[in-house]
């Protein structure tokens, strides 16, 4: 056993685009996605305990740490129900250890958003908490691990931009992506996943754009790439939640290019060529206001690709 704390960033994600094609016959949806991550992150700092159990401790920091996205700082259980805990005890599970593990999780990613903060959670601590515990295991057998956990925790492992299929847990690598920047803005309020995919009417027409988007983003090319980045899920999230339609409104007003929901929500995303364009954009949207409050709790200009 390792005495020295772990420390390892958990990077939010975005998905470019996300079709939906079917319902599977155990419960799950068939899915098309291509994610990648951003330098919005969580931060966990885990540790091999000498006593029994795994013991998890929540602090927010960053944007959910200020005034103004405070309102977001929310639904983070500490107890064995978090994604970090089950990760932990399933690996020790598998490694027929038992778990001894101290855990700090801060939090940057708001919850219910659609930003796969508590995926990327577990498989950030399946990593660590494997190196902790002096386990040299491949990536290949942590992320299945993590496939038990939850269908987003595999993709974590990929490092970069790749395609989801499969229920999610099928990962695709594409080649790299040109450089691209976003901003991400998010209303006060969350989503449920399963509520918006019960909402949503699955459909192929969407197979196969998540490769072709990949192609074009590879190759610089937005023109090309803007009818290709869509989401499945936005017509059922706007509907449960009507201030993603104003927020995806206000985005398209900013300046933003072809804004689109993320994941099940309620986080939306507008991409951009520049550092420079998106913070302009990011800038425009933060200064909106109702009734003397800001309108947008979050909103943070970010570079996709960055691991944080």
């Amino acid at each position: 056993m390792h005495a020295a704390a772990v420390t390892i960033r958990a990077p939010a994600k975005l998905n470019l685009s996300l079709a939906v094609l079917e319902r599977r016959t155990d419960g799950f949806h068939e899915i098309e996605s291509l994610m990648v991550p951003v330098d919005l992150a969580d931060t966990l700092s885990v540790t091999a305990a000498g006593s029994p159990g795994i013991r998890l401790r929540v602090r927010f920091a960053g944007p959910l740490a200020t005034p103004r996205g405070r309102v977001l700082a929310r639904d983070v259980p500490a107890d064995a129900t978090n994604l970090v805990v089950r990760a932990a005890a399933a690996l020790a599970a598998e490694a027929g250890i038992e778990p001894a593990l101290d855990i700090e999780l801060v939090k940057r990613i708001p919850s219910g958003a659609g930003l796969g903060g508590g995926s990327s959670d577990a498989a950030a601590v399946l990593a660590a908490a494997a190196e902790a515990w002096g386990l040299d295991w491949p990536r290949e057998r942590l992320a299945a691990i993590g496939a038990r956990i939850g269908s987003d925790v595999p993709w974590f492992f990929a490092g970069a931009a790749a395609i989801a299929a499969g229920r999610g847990e099928r990962i695709l690598p594409v080649a790299p992506l040109g450089p691209l920047f976003a901003v991400i803005a998010c209303p006060s309020e969350g989503l449920s996943t399963a509520a918006v995919y019960r909402a949503c009417v699955p459909s192929r027409a969407g197979a196969g754009a998540a490769a072709a988007l990949a192609r074009a983003l590879a190759a610089g090319d937005l023109a090309a790439a803007g009818p290709l980045v869509h989401n499945d899920l936005e017509p059922p999230a706007r509907t449960l939640a009507p201030d993603v339609e104003r927020l995806l409104a206000d985005m398209a007003r900013a300046g933003g290019f072809c804004p689109r929901l993320t994941g099940s929500g309620s986080a939306c995303f507008t991409l951009g060529r520049t550092r420079a364009e998106v913070r302009g954009i990011a800038a425009r949207l933060a200064a909106l206001e109702d009734h003397g409050r800001p309108r947008w709790p979050l909103v943070v200009a970010v570079r996709v690709g960055a691991q944080g």
